[in-house]
């Protein structure tokens, strides 16, 4: 009886461990940004600065020859280089995701909602961009390129 009592103590210490690894991770990090086909169209990294996350984009693809610019965009980024544009603004943890007030789609000038959701152990991180409820969206999944 004692042995089937530490077996599942220690299940539980594993699941709980397991549980606290995943919650621990966070958004911080080099992520390398997918479109809604599943293409790679760059590289974004998250910071934190007082609770707040931002994502700026730090590097295009190597094929790209020349810099590119925000043409579509319709604020005061408009015409403004993509590298090194902040394209995530104000979002801070939210229960289990985190959750802010902009995401911008560089190719459409579009700006909304953001939703941010770890994956598989904080290797995926899925960005979900959408109007008004969560319902009316787009999600893409961002793999992890470092958490540095």
């Amino acid at each position: 009886m004692n042995y089937r009592h530490s077996i599942i103590g220690i299940l539980l210490m594993l699941l709980a461990g397991s549980a606290y690894s995943e919650g621990a991770a966070s958004p911080e990090g080099l992520w390398k940004a997918y479109d809604d086909d599943g293409q790679i169209t760059g590289f974004v990294r998250i910071v934190k600065e007082n609770g707040i996350y931002t994502g700026v984009i730090e590097k295009g693809l190597p094929e790209d020859r020349e810099e590119k610019y925000c043409t579509a965009c319709k604020d005061e980024r408009k015409n403004q280089k993509l590298i090194g544009m902040t394209i995530i603004k104000n979002v801070k943890a939210s229960g289990e995701a985190y959750a802010g007030d902009e995401i911008l789609d560089p190719f459409s000038g579009n700006t909304y909602k953001v939703k941010l959701k770890l994956k598989d152990a904080g290797k995926k991180l899925e960005v979900r961009g959408f109007i008004g409820f969560s319902l009316f969206g787009r999600t893409q999944i961002w793999e992890r390129v470092d958490h540095g």
